[in-house]
């Protein structure tokens, strides 16, 4: 059966994928916002953070976990269709490392 807009666990329960939309929801309605009011203020966020990952900082969310830019250099491929071999190009990556707060909430500790 195809999924939309989530995913299914490996217990076969259904998740929701958290979009934007209802992030700017949930932010107007936990700080008694307009809509468009939240939304400013959530897309300022992001760009504030797309920004700064841009620079090569990360960025560190108290509570919730670091955004890290990492360099990966130039390295062998292979073309899963065709198998021949490619030379990958250097690139920079976003990796994403989870708070101990977030870490212990996720796995239930108080």
């Amino acid at each position: 059966m195809p999924l939309q807009n989530g995913i299914r666990s490996s217990r076969e329960t259904f998740i929701m994928t958290l979009t934007k939309k209802a992030i700017v929801h949930a932010v107007a309605n936990h700080l008694d916002l307009p809509d468009a009011q939240a939304s400013k203020t959530v897309e300022a966020t992001f760009e504030i953070i797309k920004k700064t990952l841009e620079g090569g900082e990360d960025v560190l969310i108290s509570g919730f976990g670091k955004f890290c830019v990492k360099n990966k250099d130039q390295r062998k491929g292979r073309n899963p269709t065709t198998g021949n071999s490619i030379l990958l190009d250097a690139r920079r990556v976003v990796m994403f490392k989870c708070s101990s707060v977030l870490k212990g909430k996720l796995n239930g500790e108080t």
